[in-house]
């Protein structure tokens, strides 16, 4: 088992290799570069070459069965589920086969809205304590139903 976290953005970086520490699993951070190595000897840094989607193929490529994935990034989760892994968000949501297909569709028509100007604002709402705990819970839940 290896937990994979798209690391250039995500705000629990700290949080994941916390739990994947108390699994004894494998963590490979995957950025663009710009982020310190981390100090826990389960976890790697991996600094992919700038540009588009880098990180994701990345990871992508090398994600399966019993892996998991921390990403927001939708198109990921699915790549992550097709290739047998597992996804979740930042805030704990899990991704699965029951729900990537709509939560994909929406993410694209939502796309297309703001591309065509009919969405103005931006941005969704800040990332609070609450979400940092749903993310803990939602993880231990994943490694502990992955471990049985």
């Amino acid at each position: 088992m290896t937990l994979y976290i798209d690391a250039d953005a995500c705000p629990v970086k700290d949080e994941a290799i916390r739990v994947a520490e108390r699994h004894r699993t494998e963590v490979k951070l995957v950025c663009d570069g710009g982020l310190r190595r981390p100090q826990s000897p389960w976890a790697q840094l991996v600094i992919v070459p700038e540009g588009a989607d880098a990180a994701d193929n990345w990871i992508a490529e090398r994600i399966g069965p019993g892996d998991i994935c921390v990403t927001a990034d939708i198109p990921l989760a699915d790549r992550c589920l097709k290739a047998g892994g597992a996804a979740i968000d930042p805030r704990g949501k899990l991704f699965d086969a029951d729900n990537i297909g709509s939560v994909l569709a929406t993410r694209n028509l939502m796309a297309d809205l703001r591309s065509a100007g009919a969405m103005e604002g931006g941005g969704g709402k800040p990332f609070s304590a609450r979400d940092r705990s749903g993310f803990l819970n939602g993880l231990e839940n994943l490694f502990q139903k992955l471990r049985r």
